[in-house]
C-alpha cells in the first residue's frame, strides 16, 4: 500500500536541455504539490523542474515527527543531484521553510540563483529549539491558527484542493526552530542572485521577515518582490499568476 497522500507525489518534468533546472521545494507540513503549479508553469517556459518530498512530509505526523532538520537539508541535497542528471546548472526555489532551506543550501551547493517564497525569518516564539523539544513531551501537536482552517486563503477553490498536515507536531517546531537558525548565519554568506517574494496578506509569518532577510543576505544582486491577495501559499493561491510571472523574469534577467 502507497504511504505518500494521493496527488502529493514528488514531481520531474522536463524542459529543454540546454536551460537549467529548478529545484522547487514545499513547506513545513506540506507537501510537493504546492509546488506543482509553478513546476508546470516552469516548464512550460522551457525549464525543467524537480518538486522534491521532503523527509516526513506527505505521509502522516508520525512520520515528521521523527524526521529532523538534517534530514530536509538531505532531501534537498538528493533533489539537487537528481536533477543535475538533466541541467548542467541548478536554481532553489522554496516556499516558507522550502524558502528557509534554498537560502541554506545556497551556500552549501553550486547554482546560478535562488528564489525564497514567503520564507520566515524567525518564528513568533522567544523559545530556544531545546526548550520547544522539552514541551513536545508535554504536548505533541498545535493548532496551525486560532482562524478558521482557510481563512487566510483568497482562493477557496485552491484551498479546497490543497493538501498539508493539519496540525504543527510540536518536535516538528523544535527542528524549525534550529533550522532557522542556521539559515540566519547563513545570509550573509550567500553570494548568488536572490529574489525574494511576500505577500501583504500573509498572516502566518512574521511581517518583517522580508526585508529582515532581504538586509542580511550577502549577495549583491538581490530583490524584494511584494504580491496582494494572497495569503501564506503564494504558489497557489490568487497571487500565483504574478508570483510564476516574477519568476520567470528574474530568470531571464540573469540569462537562465
Amino acid at each position: 500500500m502507497a504511504q505518500i497522500l494521493p496527488t502529493t507525489e514528488p514531481f520531474f518534468l522536463l524542459g529543454d536541455r540546454a536551460r537549467v533546472g529548478v529545484l522547487l521545494i514545499h513547506g513545513f507540513t506540506g507537501t510537493p504539490k504546492e509546488m506543482r503549479w509553478l513546476g508546470e508553469y516552469l516548464q512550460a517556459q522551457g525549464y525543467s523542474s524537480l518538486g522534491v518530498r521532503l523527509a516526513g512530509h506527505a505521509t502522516c505526523l508520525e512520520d515528521m515527527i521523527r524526521s529532523r532538520w538534517i534530514d530536509w537539508t538531505a532531501s534537498v541535497e538528493d533533489g539537487y543531484h537528481l536533477l543535475r542528471g538533466v541541467a548542467d546548472r541548478v536554481v532553489l526555489a522554496g516556499l516558507s521553510m522550502g524558502g528557509v532551506l534554498a537560502l541554506l543550501m545556497a551556500t552549501r551547493l553550486e547554482v546560478e540563483a535562488v528564489i525564497a517564497m514567503a520564507a520566515p525569518y524567525r518564528l513568533p516564539t522567544s523559545y530556544t529549539a531545546r526548550q520547544i523539544r522539552l514541551y513536545s513531551y508535554l504536548r505533541r501537536f498545535l493548532p496551525k491558527s486560532n482562524d478558521q482552517p482557510g481563512a487566510d486563503w483568497f482562493d477557496k477553490q485552491a484551498y479546497a484542493d490543497h493538501v498539508s498536515y493539519p496540525l504543527n507536531p510540536v518536535r516538528s517546531l523544535a527542528e524549525l526552530q534550529a533550522l532557522l537558525g542556521e539559515m540566519r548565519l547563513a545570509l550573509p554568506r550567500i553570494q548568488v542572485p536572490t529574489l525574494l517574494i511576500y505577500s501583504r496578506d500573509d498572516r502566518v509569518i512574521l511581517p518583517e521577515s522580508g526585508p529582515a532577510i532581504f538586509e542580511r543576505i550577502g549577495a549583491r544582486e538581490k530583490e524584494l518582490l511584494w504580491v496582494s491577495q494572497s495569503g501564506h501559499v503564494v504558489t497557489r493561491d490568487t497571487a500565483r499568476g504574478e508570483v510564476f510571472e516574477a519568476v520567470i523574469a528574474f530568470l531571464r534577467r540573469l540569462g537562465l
